[in-house]
């Protein structure tokens, strides 16, 4: 029997989760990962999984905790350790993405400010700045020149970063009610944030006693996101906002096969056999050669993005045309 996490999120895999066992006829139960009896209520079951957010609180401070002792005691999980434990954490993705020698864009990281203003004061402008966690291109800033650098740099061996930036939040959220990609509703929650911040971002203190820079590549009005999973991959082409230079989290999504560099596609492959992970998504950007380098990785993405995915590829790059269902694929690891 599969063990799944009740999750009411509108983004969640829960519910594809529970409809693909309904269909298959494969055992399940729901649980409540949050129970202080949850180890007792899942002895019944072979497996489990959790699609756990790094916005929820609750997620923060009990998901990976949880994954990694059950995975511990010989239960299949998912997302498991290889896939996870560097989940919105990018200076642990950096350590590992170098260290199995993939195409990454320079990245740069500080743990002493001297050291940190020296680096500043001897490179080139602009960088991207950016906090170790955030999804949807939050907590993303371009670093025009020196002076900017310096504050940045001031400012993260000082007071910090608060986990959530209410005004940027709320310009978020006009821009893409601007564009028809959210509602008013919306709005009025980023007005409401001005006040009275989300619970993760009262749950922990500034971001310090760190800076992170990568170098700001060119020239690039879109990214690439491939997401590989059990020996399969799909993509989507993501534009850049308008006068922006960030993609993630625009909305602007492109499904054309024809968009998607199969380079990328290589690469992603070859990267998560060396990853030995469940499921990954790949984001890519081109340097002024037109190779494909990549920014980050990520376990988790927001489901409907991508339900207008035209086909997947297949580990050799043949293409496989028609719907599919990447959430039966995590079950079908569960039960291999």
């Amino acid at each position: 029997m599969i063990a799944i996490h009740n999750n009411l999120r509108k983004s969640s895999f829960q519910l594809r989760w529970v409809n693909y066992c309904k269909g298959k006829e494969i055992p399940y139960k729901l649980v409540d990962s949050f129970s202080n009896d949850i180890i007792e209520d899942l002895k019944d079951c072979d497996a489990f999984m959790w699609h756990f957010h790094q916005y929820d609180e609750k997620d923060i401070l009990m998901a990976k905790q949880l994954i990694y002792s059950l995975e511990q005691s010989g239960k299949k999980v998912f997302p498991n350790f290889k896939t996870v434990w560097h989940f919105d954490d990018k200076l642990g993705q950096k350590y590992l993405l170098e260290s199995i020698l993939v195409p990454l864009v320079p990245t740069y990281v500080f743990l002493d400010k001297k050291e940190a203003i020296n680096w500043a004061n001897n490179t080139n402008f602009p960088k991207v700045f950016k906090l170790r966690g955030g999804a949807g291109s939050q907590n993303v800033y371009l670093i025009k020149d020196l002076n900017e650098a310096n504050k940045i740099i001031n400012k993260a061996f000082g007071k910090g970063f608060p986990q959530y930036n209410s005004w940027r939040g709320l310009l978020e959220r006009y821009d893409k009610y601007s564009r028809g990609l959210t509602d008013f509703k919306d709005v009025l929650k980023g007005v409401v944030r001005l006040f009275w911040k989300p619970d993760y971002a009262r749950l922990f203190n500034n971001e310090r006693g760190y800076v992170y820079f990568q170098e700001f590549v060119p020239n690039n009005d879109s990214d690439i996101r491939i997401i590989v999973i059990d020996g399969k991959a799909f993509g989507i082409k993501r534009m850049t906002r308008e006068n922006d230079f960030r993609a993630s989290g625009s909305g602007l999504i492109l499904y054309d096969k024809e968009l998607i560099d199969e380079r990328c596609v290589a690469m992603a492959f070859d990267c998560n056999k060396k990853l030995k992970a469940q499921c990954i998504a790949y984001d890519f950007v081109f340097d002024k050669n037109n190779a494909p380098l990549l920014i980050e990785i990520s376990y988790g993405f927001a489901n409907a993005g991508y339900d207008d995915c035209p086909g997947y590829w297949d580990e050799n790059l043949n293409w496989h045309e028609g719907k599919f269902n990447p959430y039966g694929w995590m079950v079908d690891l569960m039960i291999k």
